[in-house]
């Protein structure tokens, strides 16, 4: 169940940095709220998942998860560069990330 919580922690992050990208382009409540609701559910579930996992590896494979989640919105929303070098190392995050988990099970 810790990896689920994860995952879903990672999933929160991504809509946290998104939020962000929103905010900035309309400084509105609703956004900020978002936001705040946004990484403060990835926050929760994060220290969900480390009651079991250890810190370092559920914190890598959180940032891994937000961070290639992170690229993958800027791709596909907001019109950010899809060249095959930022999909080579956008690669080597989620295997580093799926590396992790092999190792720590």
């Amino acid at each position: 169940m810790e990896w689920f919580f994860v995952v879903v922690a990672g999933l929160f992050e991504m809509a946290g940095v998104a939020m962000i990208s929103q905010f900035n382009k309309k400084r509105g409540l609703l956004q900020l709220i978002l936001l705040i609701a946004a990484f403060a559910a990835s926050f929760f579930f994060l220290s969900l998942a480390m009651v079991v996992l250890p810190m370092a590896t559920a914190y890598a494979v959180w940032t891994g998860i937000g961070a290639a989640g992170g690229v993958l919105v800027g791709m596909y929303f907001y019109g950010e560069s899809k060249d095959w070098k930022r999909v080579l190392f956008l690669s080597f995050i989620v295997i580093s990330a799926v590396g992790l988990k092999v190792v720590s099970s």
